[in-house]
């Protein structure tokens, strides 16, 4: 799909293809845009609405940069997962190029013990947390507590523990993935779990959306299986997600505050400076009628930043995810009348759910209410069947 760059359409640079770019691409392709792709999966769903499709991993920042170069690029952004916005808020800081926040805010909104340090710096609520090292002595613990990677996402070497005994193991997990080697060890906040999708022009913060998060229990313990709107629980998360994002410095562009809502009010699970992964702009503009996506490519284009007036819609909105069997997938059914984005094509193999990138699809469904959405949600979502095969074999070798 290769068209002229030198046409005039302003040249956007995208890192990721997977499922949790493909609203911001299609965004981008309807205004006209030249897009360069980068991801590492030539299978990636997201590549088929790009011009230019570039093989690389997207936390290759050497090769990116030399990408970014050769292609006279006018903007770059990394919606969907944390790691890349580093890589093209530094990208954009050496090239000249517009962009919504600094090297340094990236840094803070990406690595995990760094943002927990500026947020207790800053006064914000937040759950107890400890770091561990090579040489440092497992926390006395009284309660459950989360244990993870402070420099990774998609739930890569996170451990829900609910006792002492557990602990040494899930730190040595959590160590191993890690790229710095350290384990972030968090207390488990009881209580319902929010988002609020916001986006910020010139350090004014506008919460759009809050969301309720129903996520899966252990073994996927964090992976969402809906974002369901309005929310039961949010109450104060406005608020505290406003101080958070204001204390990491991210004040242009889209934002995410994950929150959990304890005996004590809202406590701050994880910020992000981006688009959320899972389709969050879609439900907003389902919800009140923003276009989140517009809104962050303007804001990787240094376009002028204006927020319009919520207007939020009479009833509710779901996004609910699709969960296909483990196996090898053979083919999907989806009924006559249904939308629904289905992330994998015959071939793949399905693992069970462990992460985010383990879920094979999802449905945006809107109702005259939030439990007519809920509702219909759940029965949109077991009308579409996926097909797999040879199921037993693989969850042998898992």
């Amino acid at each position: 799909m290769e068209s002229d760059p030198r046409s005039g359409n302003p040249r956007l640079l995208v890192l990721g293809a997977g499922p949790a770019q493909l609203g911001l691409l299609e965004a981008a392709r309807a205004r006209g845009l030249w897009v360069a792709v980068v991801d590492r999966d030539p299978g990636a769903p997201g590549f088929p609405l790009a011009d230019r499709r570039c093989i690389l991993s997207t936390e290759d920042e050497p090769a990116i940069e030399r990408l970014a170069g050769a292609l006279g690029i006018d903007g770059i952004i990394a919606p969907g997962t944390d790691w890349p916005v580093g890589v093209a808020a530094r990208i954009a800081e050496h090239a000249g190029l517009p962009h919504p926040i600094s090297a340094l805010t990236a840094v803070l909104a990406t690595n995990k013990l760094r943002q927990r340090e500026r947020l207790d710096a800053a006064g914000v609520p937040q759950p107890r947390w400890w770091v561990v090292g090579g040489d440092d002595d497992a926390p006395q613990i009284s309660g459950p507590v989360v244990v993870k990677a402070p420099d990774r996402q998609g739930q890569k070497g996170l451990t829900l523990v609910s006792s002492a005994a557990e602990l040494p193991a899930a730190i040595e997990v959590a160590r191993s993935a890690a790229r710095n080697g350290l384990a972030l060890v968090e207390e488990l906040v009881d209580g319902p779990e929010v988002t609020v999708i916001g986006f910020s022009v010139d350090g004014v913060f506008t919460a759009l959306a809050v969301t309720d998060r129903i996520t899966a229990e252990p073994p996927a313990f964090g992976v969402a299986l809906a974002h369901v709107w309005p929310s039961h629980a949010g109450g104060q998360s406005p608020d505290v997600a406003q101080r958070a994002v204001a204390a990491l410095g991210i004040t242009n562009g889209p934002s995410y505050t994950q929150l959990r809502i304890g005996p004590e009010g809202p406590r701050v699970i994880e910020v992000a400076a981006r688009l959320g992964g899972g389709h969050d702009a879609e439900l907003v503009h389902a919800a009140v009628g923003i276009d989140l996506n517009g809104l962050a490519i303007d804001a990787a284009l240094g376009a002028p930043l204006t927020v319009p007036e919520p207007k939020p819609r009479a009833g509710g909105a779901v996004t609910r995810f699709l969960v296909a069997p483990t196996g090898v997938l053979e083919r999907v059914e989806v009924p006559d009348g249904v939308q629904a984005r289905i992330y994998r094509e015959p071939g793949f193999v399905i693992a069970p759910l462990r992460r985010g990138s383990d879920r094979a699809g999802a449905v945006l469904v809107t109702g005259e209410s939030r439990t007519e959405a809920v509702a219909r949600a759940e029965a949109t979502a077991e009308r579409i069947r996926f097909v797999t095969a040879d199921a037993g074999a693989l969850l042998q070798a898992n």
